[in-house]
């Protein structure tokens, strides 16, 4: 350890330096959905949160207490800006008509001059619903008061599973739903659940009748790409043990269908994706989204990897990326791993961030905390700092010149310092900021020196204090 460093750090507990998955290590987020604007992606999640028995044992995944949608984005896909959880269901959600709100799909469509967003969810496997802001990241609303798809929709009755959405909104502005799942008793090879509906031009309303998919094999998990004029259809394939039909899926595997009409009819073609237990040896279902950004194509999927290494793999799942290759018209096989994908270009550290924004962490929690009273005017804070945790951020950008400065907002608890070091959490000390003990509950900022922040650096901001205190919760921060 460095001289300058006596105080041991926390250890990174399922995403390691260097390494790109999971994303995130300070919460779960399971079934994936990318939206690509303005330069960035945004990542809407499942909202996985433990649950616990009388006892005070983590118990399996039951998803019935889900009623939030997690979201985060990044615009170099290593470094990831926490935006907090969207309340969409239950009492206090935007959707109060909802209990749950499961695997979101997200899209982006410019009407009457404006752009709108729209957050698609499944109420559990009885329905699903849309939500609506002027922003990637909320506020939502609720333009319904009701389900978009239900039983009674025309198309949809013999749908086991009324959820997992994707939408696709086509070069000529139409739109198209992507929905359902499930397994009729005695047909495993063809189970006819999944489904495709037109969507109106509002975005909250579907025209005609939907038309059923023949994804041989279906489980759940609709996803939907245009790449040049053929409509790529992913899915996740069942868990049937009996014998299957010779191209069939393995079990439990994300497999296309390709068509030259978003409707359909669709070409079955093979498996791209393999379950989770083949590559990080903890399986459970799979769940997906393809998307391209820059100039690549990527696959958000989850596993359970984050939970396995907290030793509590009951159904607990975190979102990865990895790399997908289109080739003559072929999805290739994809390789998951822990090592995910290249960062894309350099962090900037002398525009404001987000502290929430991160490639690496350990020990910390994030925070949605309002100011002055005012919902619309919150900050997603790192939370629960206590002495020795850290967060890190991939491939800053310090310039041949360097930094001189550096300066940080905190809700201030005991009080502490961060320690600036760089390429690991024991790296060089490039300077300490102080962060005084307060008894109210007041946003401060204080700036430090920098002396040797040059080129490209990981940086890590380590958090120094009482032992078995909570120091304080960070909200920005920007060298100078």
């Amino acid at each position: 350890m460095n001289q300058a460093n006596p105080t041991p750090f926390t250890a990174a507990v399922g995403k390691i330096p260097h390494a790109g998955n999971p994303l995130v290590s300070h919460k779960f987020g399971a079934d994936p959905y990318a939206l690509v604007f303005d330069g960035r992606v945004y990542l809407y999640m499942t909202n996985d949160v433990l649950e616990y028995d009388a006892d005070g044992n983590v118990k399996d995944n039951t998803y019935g207490n889900i009623n939030k949608i997690g979201v985060i984005s990044s615009d170099d896909l290593v470094n990831w800006t926490d935006h907090g959880n969207i309340v969409a269901a239950g009492p206090e959600g935007a959707a109060k008509w909802a209990t749950q709100s499961w695997a979101p799909a997200a899209a982006h469509k410019v009407i009457e001059g404006k752009d709108r967003f729209f957050l698609y969810f499944a109420n559990n496997a009885s329905g699903i619903g849309v939500l609506t802001s002027d922003s990637p990241i909320g506020p939502w609303v609720d333009p319904l008061g009701e389900a978009l798809i239900l039983r009674s929709t025309p198309g949809v009755e013999a749908v086991t599973w009324l959820f997992d959405p994707a939408v696709l909104v086509d070069d000529d502005g139409s739109a198209y739903i992507y929905f359902g799942g499930g397994v009729p008793e005695g047909k495993d090879e063809r189970p006819d659940t999944a489904r495709v509906m037109r969507l109106g031009d509002d975005m909250i309303s579907v025209v005609g009748e939907a038309v059923t998919i023949p994804a041989p094999y279906m489980f759940e998990d609709a996803g939907i790409n245009k790449v040049g004029g053929t409509y790529y259809y992913t899915y996740c394939s069942n868990f049937f043990k009996g014998e299957r039909a010779e191209g069939s899926p393995p079990a439990g595997e994300i497999a296309y269908m390709t068509s030259d009409n978003p409707m359909g009819p669709w070409t079955y073609h093979g498996s791209i994706l393999k379950n989770p237990e083949r590559f990080f040896g903890v399986g459970g279902n799979n769940h997906h989204a393809v998307f391209s950004f820059g100039d690549a194509w990527y696959i958000a999927y989850h596993a359970q990897t984050l939970s396995k290494a907290l030793g509590v793999s009951n159904g607990y799942r975190s979102t990865h990326l990895n790399q997908v290759v289109f080739h003559d018209g072929a999805i290739l096989e994809i390789q998951a791993d822990y090592e995910g994908v290249r960062q894309t270009k350099d962090f900037d550290p002398y525009v404001r961030a987000a502290a929430a924004t991160m490639a690496w962490s350990a020990g910390v929690t994030t925070e949605s905390i309002v100011r002055a009273g005012d919902p619309s005017n919150s900050v997603q804070a790192v939370a629960d700092i206590d002495n020795g945790d850290w967060i890190a951020l991939s491939r800053v950008n310090f310039g041949a010149a360097g930094a001189s400065s550096f300066q940080a907002s905190f809700l201030s608890e005991a009080g502490g310092s961060i320690e600036l070091r760089l390429d690991q959490a024991d790296g060089e000390l490039i300077g300490t900021l102080d962060v005084p003990a307060a008894s109210d509950a007041a946003w401060m900022e204080e700036d430090t020196k920098v002396t040797g922040a040059q080129g490209v650096r990981d940086l890590y901001l380590v958090f120094k204090g009482e032992p078995g205190a909570k120091l304080f919760k960070l909200g920005h921060w920007q060298f100078g």
